[in-house]
């Protein structure tokens, strides 16, 4: 016990120190101050997909369309074969703003596209013909700030970037999303951290769907989004697409705000069980070292502490309570983010425990041809490259 409690031990060391500070959550967008008083605001097109969102739209189109950004833009909004009143809401909201307003209705679905990826595709087509130099890539479940759109666009201009990014901020506003949500953005910026990706040298590349600028002349540079068609983890394929070409940046935010409720534990299940197989590439191989690896990193040093205390072995007690003490600091930053008690970044373990069995429950889902489903999609079992 005393070998497994010290590896578990040397890799929180490793982790908390080596791992490009994931646990930090200091990459935020800065202020934009003066800047477009000197500098020209390029024009800009924002696309959002959108299916069965009627009930999103009258906050989150909104907010588009109340942007501040001092410059051009437009608006397109997908229409995804939704079952509910999302067109007649959106063109309600569009009558009388002063933001020009374009509803597509979507085509059919063909082969080898994810229903996201495809009603991007088609919103970017009419994009095209607007000349924009940038197109913001939303979704229609998100609320942004009058000055989100300023803010990415002058990072996106000052620190030369191809993509700029923004993990929105998740609604922690019931039990299970206050239990869940703030480990759901630990263990993304653990498998890719934020400066890591925002650092040009190194190659690691991810971005956040839910809010992403992009250069126009970048997205034609990698061949459209075509070139991912049938990644389920759209966001992070892109991101690493963009980061071989050009520079990305990946950061936090307070004021671009996530308007989907997952109330319940069988919510946030279904969501992270989606694409949760999918990230580990529906390697087998994969699942099971990562199970074995969520055991070691967040299982043993409980089974320490516990063995440690009723056999009285003072080192295996002592060094799974290390252990933990780092994995707890390593996690308070995040959940200091999103307004949580302190106490709550003592529950790590068993909030990892939940996600590794969703992630058993996606592979599941991928073998018995029921994996990733979404608003009554099912995309079969493939390797992210497989359509590329």
């Amino acid at each position: 016990m005393v070998g497994l409690t010290g590896l578990s031990l040397l890799i929180w060391i490793v982790l908390v120190t080596l791992r490009d500070g994931f646990w930090k959550t200091d990459q935020r967008l800065p202020d934009v101050g003066d800047f477009f008083q000197d500098n020209p605001a390029p024009p800009i097109v924002i696309v959002i997909p959108a299916r069965d969102e009627a009930e999103m739209l009258p906050q989150s189109l909104r907010s588009l369309l109340n942007q501040t950004y001092p410059g051009p833009f437009s608006i397109v909004l997908v229409n995804d074969h939704s079952r509910d009143r999302t067109v007649q809401v959106a063109r309600e909201l569009g009558q009388d703003a002063d933001v020009e307003l374009v509803v597509v209705d979507g085509e059919m679905l063909p082969a080898g596209w994810t229903g996201k990826l495809w009603a991007l595709d088609q919103g970017l087509q009419v994009a095209a013909t607007m000349s924009p130099e940038y197109v913001l890539l939303t979704d229609a479940d998100i609320f942004h700030a009058a000055d989100s759109l300023t803010k990415l666009v002058h990072q996106a201009i000052v620190q030369q970037c191809d993509l700029v990014s923004l993990m929105v901020r998740l609604r922690t506003d019931c039990f299970w999303e206050r239990a869940l949500i703030p480990a759901f953005v630990f263990f993304f910026a653990k498998l890719y951290p934020f400066r890591a990706v925002n650092n040009p040298n190194r190659t690691i590349g991810a971005a956040a769907g839910g809010c992403s600028l992009i250069r126009w002349t970048a997205l034609e540079k990698m061949g459209g989004i075509g070139t991912i068609r049938g990644a389920l983890i759209d966001d992070c394929t892109l991101g690493q697409a963009l980061k071989r070409n050009g520079k990305i940046w990946l950061g936090l935010t307070t004021d671009t705000l996530s308007l989907r409720p997952y109330d319940s534990l069988a919510s946030i299940w279904a969501m992270v069980s989606r694409s949760a197989y999918a990230q580990l590439n529906y390697s087998p191989l994969l699942l099971i070292g990562t199970v074995f690896g969520m055991a070691i990193v967040y299982g043993l040093p409980i089974v320490g502490l516990g063995l440690g205390w009723i056999q009285h072995d003072g080192l295996v007690f002592s060094m799974a309570l290390l252990t933990y003490g780092l994995m707890t600091l390593a996690y308070l930053p995040i959940v200091r983010f999103y307004q949580q008690p302190m106490w709550m970044s003592l529950g790590l373990p068993g909030i990892a425990a939940l996600y590794l069995l969703m992630t058993l429950d996606s592979a599941r889902q991928s073998m018995q041809g029921k994996g990733g489903a979404w608003k009554g999609r099912v995309y079969p079992s493939q390797t992210p490259n497989q359509d590329q």
